[in-house]
């Protein structure tokens, strides 16, 4: 998407431009002038003669030039027509600051819309309302109300928040960090995070893209965009709101362990976004991926001074997945001449606590000589003789002939001095403590995975009975049920292709023992109602049945169980189900987002789900890759390979009831939550079957 009107205007107006140093208006103002904007300026105010020395015009019509970006602080009530005035005029661009719209409410919402109906029009695109303003250091534009102007640097960031975003505006100044592009995105009626992530993905200058966000209007788009541009440029997010798990009714395992929350951790890994927790990560990465090359591997090597350090730093490597290799066997000889007789060559490679900053460099080369050695962690501990700032100045020396990251934990030193403020002014990170120095490579390498994955693969279509299944749903509806019945639930996944042992609805004491002969025994029997979709909570289920007169006696019992736990609800039967033999017990569940659409739930399974919450997610349409990631990422995938001399689970059977769950949420945007729960699984090769499942679906489209 072309922003250049937002990016690199040629011209801006200023709509609404105040006279009061302490309006707002005045404010957006002076910070384009002050900022030193190249291009031309006009302050449209119809109450004044002049401004800060330019000419002002009563109105953007008046302007004789064209205009490109107009910046609007006007009361809310007004926009409208100086919107409609911005289109006659041509201009190409608007970013509305004030407030007023709908984020108040009913008369906002309505203003708003009127404004978005006026840019579709005149093909105007819009950035707020209710927004903090656009900054583009590289073309000198400053059209917000923040307090400064950023220095100039190659990290962009996008913000839902305009107030969180002057305050990260203002830690970056204080810190020397540098921005291509700041964005306040406000109400998102026009252009949105995704219109924005888009168009940085195309600016040379964005070296990386930070973005905080509270939520997606265009779930999708937002996927597509940011893995597009995720190929090109790492995306660093944090996402505010994250114990929103209570936004749905719910009535599965499934739903009640899928919040919002979820829903964004698996969108941001399907874009390959990177997603952090705090701030603090946040910049502590994005400072990192702006100066650091993307490391190759995940082999680091730790060059400290002190013990006690280099094993937080090794301690906190290995838990998350990084190695510590070792170097090569001649680098480690011809060290040994140049290191103190009792400094440690292994890694962590310690130096020992007199370390100058000849040993440092000597360490540093050694490292960066080493195939074996992907990226280096840097610690320093202050001795009473360590030269910190000449050490620091032997890191940014080797730094500049690296090609494998070098990350810097100078442990005990105030910002403010010498050597951190060389790190800095050198674009080497520097962390208080050596563990986040560790987050950082690992995320740095997570992300050399998403650079180096290929393409994704395609989705398979996969036969299912469209026909059967649409009878099905259609049946419920007309009766105005959104619970399927369990030989609904049975009949869909069926045609879907996914195993169910044979079974049949009994509906009275005779059919139950008929179906009971039918089927073979033994049989299992569970009670059937929309009203109770927990069964075993009411004993609502019988095993193991033997016979026909067992069969009959056990079709009463639950019969009555249920009319006594629950009075009102209607009960349609009994399920007369084969007894298949015992598996492995899993879960896998589908629930619908309603921004990201469905999602596909898999962990271990059987009544204690809920508790052990061992559960992985990840968006529909699901590959044959991502459903195998799943498995894996579970403490499940440990008992489905085999313990203590079992045989192998046949995981490539869970697979396929996966892909084909998918393939229903997909195809049928009726259903809004779907669960086997268990879903038996045999030895390699043997396949599994579900043993009991549920359906819900949704009131309306």
């Amino acid at each position: 998407m072309n922003l250049n009107a937002f990016f690199n205007p040629k011209s801006i107006a200023v709509i609404g431009a105040s006279r009061e140093p302490w309006k707002v208006g005045h404010r957006v103002f002076r910070n384009l002038v002050e900022a030193g904007f190249q291009g031309r300026l006009y302050p449209i105010n119809p109450s004044a003669e002049e401004l800060l020395g330019f000419r002002c015009y009563k109105s953007v019509k008046d302007v004789p030039e064209e205009v490109d970006l107009a910046v609007i602080v006007v009361p809310a009530k007004i926009v409208p027509l100086v919107a409609e005035e911005c289109g006659q005029k041509g201009v190409k661009g608007i970013v509305v600051i004030s407030a007023g719209f709908s984020e108040t409410g009913r008369e906002g919402t309505l203003l708003e819309k009127e404004v978005i109906e006026t840019c579709r029009r005149y093909g105007m695109r819009m950035q707020g309302p209710n927004c903090l303003g656009i900054i583009s250091t590289q073309s000198r534009v400053n059209a917000s109300f923040a307090p400064a102007m950023p220095l100039p640097g190659n990290i962009a960031f996008v913000s839902q928040s305009g107030a969180l975003g002057s305050a990260i505006l203002n830690w970056a100044i204080g810190n020397d960090i540098g921005f291509t592009k700041f964005i306040s995105l406000g109400n998102e009626a026009d252009l949105n995070a995704a219109d924005f992530i888009e168009a940085l993905g195309n600016d040379e200058e964005t070296r990386v893209i930070g973005l905080y966000i509270e939520g997606v209007k265009d779930g999708r788009r937002f996927i597509n965009a940011a893995n597009r541009v995720a190929r090109k440029k790492p995306i660093i997010a944090i996402k505010a709101g994250t114990t929103d798990a209570g936004v749905r009714a719910v009535s599965s395992h499934t739903g009640s362990l899928a919040g919002s929350d979820v829903a964004f951790s698996a969108a941001f890994r399907k874009s390959g976004i990177i997603r952090v927790n705090t701030l603090e990560e946040l910049f502590n990465l994005v400072l990192a991926f702006s100066s650091q090359p993307i490391p190759g591997g995940k082999r680091v090597l730790i060059v400290t001074n002190g013990g006690g350090p280099g094993i937080l730093a090794a301690d906190a490597c290995e838990r998350m997945g990084l190695e510590l290799p070792l170097l090569e066997y001649e680098i480690r000889a011809h060290l040994q001449h140049l290191m103190p007789p009792h400094s440690s060559l292994n890694n962590p490679l310690d130096v020992l606590g007199d370390a100058d900053e000849n040993r440092y460099k000597l360490a540093l080369e050694a490292g960066l000589k080493s195939n074996n050695v992907d990226g280096l962690i840097v610690i320093l501990t202050p001795q009473a003789i360590t030269p910190c700032d000449k050490i620091a100045e032997a890191i940014v020396e080797v730094g500049k002939s690296s090609n494998k990251p070098i990350l810097a934990s100078f442990m005990g030193l105030e910002d403010s001095s010498v050597a951190i403020r060389t790190l800095k002014k050198n674009k080497i990170p520097n962390y208080t403590f050596p563990e986040p120095a560790a987050y950082t490579f690992k995320s740095m390498y997570d992300y050399s995975l998403i650079l180096n994955s290929p393409p994704e693969e395609p989705v398979a279509t996969i036969e299912i009975n469209e026909e059967e299944i649409r009878n099905v749903i259609d049946n419920a509806r007309f009766e105005g049920r959104l619970a399927l019945t369990i030989d609904e639930c049975i009949k869909v996944a069926e045609a879907a292709g996914i195993p169910m042992p044979k079974a049949a609805i009994a509906r009275s004491r005779e059919e139950a023992g008929e179906f009971a002969e039918m089927i073979g025994y033994p049989v299992a029997m569970k009670i059937v109602s929309p009203d109770i979709l927990h069964k075993t909570d009411i004993g609502g289920v019988i095993l193991d049945v033997k016979s026909r007169a067992e069969a009959e006696e056990s079709y009463e019992n639950l019969v009555r169980r249920g009319q006594i736990a629950m009075p009102n609800a209607k009960i349609t039967g009994v399920l007369i189900q084969e007894m298949v033999p015992s598996g492995k017990e899993i879960i896998v569940g589908a629930v619908r987002d309603r921004q990201f659409g469905p999602l596909i739930m898999f962990g271990l399974g059987g009544i204690y789900v809920n508790f052990l919450r061992d559960v992985s997610y990840r968006l529909c349409p699901l590959t044959r890759n991502e459903a195998a990631e799943m498995i894996e990422e579970t403490r499940a995938y440990a008992l489905l390979r085999g313990v203590r001399g079992e045989p192998p689970s046949d995981m490539s059977s869970i697979v396929d009831v996966m892909l084909k769950m998918s393939q229903l949420m997909i195809r049928f945007e009726e259903i809004s939550e779907m669960e086997i729960n268990p879903l038996f699984v045999y030895e390699k090769g043997k396949g599994c079957v579900g043993v009991d499942i549920r359906i819900t679906i949704a009131h309306k489209l």
